[in-house]
C-alpha cells in the first residue's frame, strides 16, 4: 500500500501495490501494521456495502457527532465514484475545506477519511459498490448531515446528482 497526503490533514488517498503475474494480481487492501507504520493506526471494527444501482447518485454528506465520530476507508469494489471528505473541524486550519478523489474498481484506490470528517460522494457509473470499513461500531442517534451544495464549503462536484435522498436532499448548511 502507498500512502499519499492531501489537502486536508486526516484525510489520506490509500493506493494498492499490487504484485502481478500471469494470473493477474493481488493486493492488501487493509494490513494494521502497515497503517501504522505510515502514521495512521487505523483498525476497523464494522464494514459496511452501499450499492448504487443508478450513475449520478449522491449519498452524504454525512458525519457522526461526537462521541462516536468516527474514522473510515471507503473504496470502490464495482463501478466508480467522485468521493469528498469535508473538514468539519473548528479549530483545523482547513475548518471548511474539502478533498476529493476518484475511487473506482480499476484504480482501486481508497480514501481514508479521519474522525471530524463530513463525507459524501456521488457515483460515475451505474450499479456501483462502495465498501466502507469503519473504527467504530454503528450506534443509533450520532448520525448527523449538511448540505452537499452548501456554499460554504465550494465543493465542485463532477456532475450534478440525479438521485439524491429526500435526508441528504434537506440537510441544513453548515451552521
Amino acid at each position: 500500500m502507498r500512502f499519499a497526503a492531501t489537502a486536508i490533514d486526516g484525510v489520506t488517498i490509500v493506493d494498492l501495490d499490487p504484485s502481478t503475474d500471469e494470473r493477474g494480481s493481488f493486493a492488501r487492501l487493509h494490513c494494521p501494521d502497515a497503517f501504522a507504520a505510515a502514521g495512521h493506526p487505523f483498525v476497523p471494527a464494522q464494514t459496511s456495502l452501499s450499492r448504487n444501482t443508478a450513475a449520478r447518485t449522491l449519498r452524504g454528506l454525512h458525519y457522526e457527532a461526537p462521541p462516536r465520530a468516527e474514522v473510515k476507508l471507503v473504496r470502490v469494489t464495482r463501478g466508480a465514484i467522485f468521493d469528498v471528505a469535508v473538514d468539519l473541524r473548528p479549530d483545523s486550519p482547513t475548518y471548511l475545506k474539502w478533498t476529493g478523489a476518484e475511487l473506482s474498481a480499476d484504480n482501486g484506490r481508497a480514501l481514508l477519511i479521519g474522525a471530524g470528517m463530513a463525507h459524501g460522494f456521488i457515483t460515475l457509473a451505474p450499479d456501483t459498490d462502495v465498501l466502507y470499513q469503519i473504527d467504530k461500531m454503528f450506534e443509533a442517534g450520532h448520525g448527523r448531515g449538511v448540505r452537499w451544495n452548501d456554499p460554504a464549503f465550494g465543493i465542485v462536484w463532477p456532475e450534478p446528482p440525479v438521485v439524491i435522498s429526500e435526508r441528504d436532499a434537506t440537510y441544513p448548511d453548515h451552521a
